[in-house]
Order: structure tokens, then sequence, then C-alpha cells
């Protein structure tokens, strides 16, 4: 095998005392040689930043340890100790550099001249033609939590105020808000509105104490969910739901629906691209036959 050289007892001084200047290689920095190949002591000092000395010495081992080997193996397949066809190594080298660029220009493209506007009536076109694919696998709902103190006053009076949130048109009530927000300011430990948002079951067992199974089963045939633990009494009012297995509001489904019009406009976009760069190359003469 090559020698591998540490210049200066660099394990010795820098890994131990860190801070110590190498004096051999002083002008270009060099901390480790292989073979002609030098890793730099600016990139090991990049390593060990804010660890230990035993951290830092065990990283940094690690480090040289691995690239020393990187070197080695490289070098065996440039001298001709394996059997690789360098030409064929080029070749995958070349081919993936020019997948690279492309990738990175049709990035480029796509940010900067493909329209990102999603009209209401393509989305609303999408989800009735695809409309079986927007089935809920968990329930979704509008509305309202509080949490109070178990020994919060008038929690009786709040249960109220939260069973006429709305009235019989669907709509909020706003003396019940006001009262309801009102109290919360006074007495609450945690507050959420979200009337004009979706919560998923998931969302809403974050922050309540029930279980996700149980808050499916209640929201059958609940429209205000109450739980307890030693500290706090947690009070959910439904004002707008929809069942895991019934179908999307399109305003729920609406980022999916975008996401795959978005995609497909993307693979057209790059397809006509490449279509005009190539009747343009064939138009100059730049693409012969033969």
């Amino acid at each position: 095998m090559k020698r591998v050289t540490i210049i200066y007892l660099f394990l010795a001084g820098f890994l131990l005392a860190g801070c110590q200047v190498l004096e051999k290689k002083q002008q270009s920095g060099a901390a480790v040689e292989v073979n002609g190949h030098y890793l730099y002591r600016s990139t090991l000092d990049e390593l060990t930043v804010g660890l230990s000395s035993e951290d830092s010495m065990r990283v940094v081992q690690q480090y040289i340890s691995q690239w020393a080997k990187d070197i080695l193996i490289y070098d065996a397949v440039n001298t001709g100790k394996s059997n690789l066809a360098g030409n064929e190594i080029e070749r995958m080298v070349e081919d993936y550099r020019r997948a690279l660029y492309i990738h990175a220009y049709e990035e480029y493209l796509v940010e900067n001249n493909m329209s990102k506007t999603v009209l209401d009536s393509t989305v609303q076109q999408m989800y009735d033609q695809m409309i079986d694919r927007f089935k809920l696998d968990e329930s979704i709902v509008h509305g309202l939590l509080v949490v109070v103190p178990n020994n919060a006053p008038n929690i009786a009076k709040l249960r109220r105020w939260l069973n006429s949130l709305q009235n019989q048109n669907g709509e909020i009530n706003a003396e019940s808000l006001d009262n309801i927000e009102k109290y919360a300011y006074q007495m609450a430990n945690g507050y959420e509105l979200f009337t004009d948002k979706w919560l998923t079951t998931t969302d809403i067992a974050s922050r309540v104490p029930v279980e996700h199974k149980e808050l499916e089963t209640q929201l059958k045939n609940k429209n205000q969910i109450e739980a307890t633990d030693s500290l706090n009494t947690y009070i959910v009012q439904i004002t707008d739901k929809h069942l895991r297995g019934e179908y999307m509001p399109i305003e729920f489904a609406r980022p999916e629906i975008e996401k795959i019009i978005l995609g497909e406009r993307q693979v057209d976009f790059l397809q006509k691209e490449r279509e005009r760069l190539y009747n343009e190359a064939i138009q100059e003469g730049k693409i012969k036959f033969y």
C-alpha cells in the first residue's frame, strides 16, 4: 500500500493541542498528505467547531481515515490496479455532469418562464373529473378550541356560549363569539379559532387529550367534544365537519389538485422547450444527418 504521510506529528500536535501551527507545509495549510493529495487544516477546523477536545479528536481521526482510504482507492483505479475501463468511467462522469446541468437549467426555466397561476375553473374541472381520488382518510373540522383550568368559574356558561356559537343558518353568532373571547382572555390557558381553516382529527388530537380513534367516533354524533387532564378542561366546538370517507371540500383538496396541474404543466412545458430547441437547431443547420 502507498505511503500515507502525517505532516509534523499532526495527530499529536493538531488533535491534542488543537491550536498549534503546523511548521512543515505552513504556507499551503496542508495537514495530511496521501500520495501527493493534500487535506487542509482549514477543512478539519470546520469539522470541529464547537466540539470538545475529545470529540474533535474522534471526528478528525474518522475523517482523515475515510479521506485517505478514498484517495488510495481512487489512485488504485488510476494506476491500473483494477479492470475498470477509464473511458467508461469518464463517460459515466460526463453523463452525470450533463444530467446535472440539464436538471438545473430546466429548474431555472420552470421557475422563471412557466406560469404558476391555476384558475379556479381548472381546479373545479379536475376536482370533478377525479372526485374519487379526493376522499378523506380522516375527518376534518372547522371550529373553536378553548382550554381552561379545571377550577375556572362559570365553565357551564362557557359551554352554553359555545353551543350557541352558530345560528340555525350556520352563521357565526357574533354575540356568543364575543362572550367566549372575553371569557378566554380572562380565564383560558389556550384559545384557537379555526372557523376559516380545516383541522384534521390528527391536528385536534395533538391539542386535546383524546385518542385519534375516539375523536373519529365522537365526531359522528357530536359537535362539542370535551376532555380533561389533571390541570385543564379542553372544549372543542365544531362549526363544520367532513367525516372520514366523505369527499374533501374543494378548498381542502386544492393544494393537491394544484400540485397535479403544475406537475402536468411542467412536463408539457419542458417537452415543448426541447422540441423548440431541436427544431431551431435543424433550421439553423446545427444538426447534420449523414
